[in-house]
């Protein structure tokens, strides 16, 4: 038994057509962002690196390090620390964790407002993207967020001596103020989810 026909879709008139078609101007935007996760990338290479030649006695290496991570330029350190060393490797990590989220919007982005990627049979297909929407999208940007402010807190916290009691004051409401926004966001979703299956 042959498979009936898929309908035919009419096309659609000239201005709907050219709404429609707007959606390929975010497309400039998602490029931006993939050249942007190039530089994340480079910068991720540029401070491993620094810390490799630091962990070998590179005075040069470990100045530079240490100007990364916000010491004050008074502060010398001679010697590749444990402190130094943790912040560092919270600065990489904080890197690596703007570049999934880069790529949850990116790919997520696309997927959602601009056109199918056609995925579904690639083995390397991400699991999430199976049920991606623009709800499960915000959640899970939310989500990014609150882990970024985190590692931005825990490095303000471990070089607490270099920073004011203002700033680590503002950093921690600003956090509270992001957990706070994602619990809503989860709470709406949560409701709109109840409502479309009651109905």
């Amino acid at each position: 038994m042959t498979s009936p026909n898929p309908p035919k879709h009419s096309p659609l008139r000239p201005l709907p057509a050219l709404i429609f078609a707007s959606r390929w101007l975010q497309l400039p935007l998602y490029l931006g962002l993939i050249a942007a996760q190039g530089v994340y990338v480079w910068h991720f290479l540029v401070e491993l690196a620094h810390l490799v030649e630091a962990a070998f006695g590179s005075q040069t290496a470990l100045q530079a390090l240490v100007t990364s991570i916000g010491y004050k330029p008074e502060v010398q350190v001679s010697t590749l620390n444990e402190t130094v060393i943790m912040l560092v490797v919270l600065a990489l990590i904080d890197v690596v964790m703007i570049s999934n989220l880069l790529i949850m919007v990116i790919v997520g982005g696309y997927e959602t407002f601009v056109s199918r990627l056609g995925l579904e049979n690639h083995p390397d297909q991400p699991e999430w993207l199976g049920h991606v929407n623009a709800s499960v999208l915000k959640v899970k940007l939310g989500l990014s967020i609150i882990g970024i402010s985190s590692i931005h807190l825990l490095k303000t916290f471990i070089n607490a001596a270099n920073y004011d009691v203002k700033v680590l004051m503002w950093q921690t409401i600003i956090h509270g103020v992001f957990l706070l926004s994602a619990l809503a966001i989860a709470y709406t979703d949560k409701l709109l989810g109840t409502s479309e299956s009651a109905h």
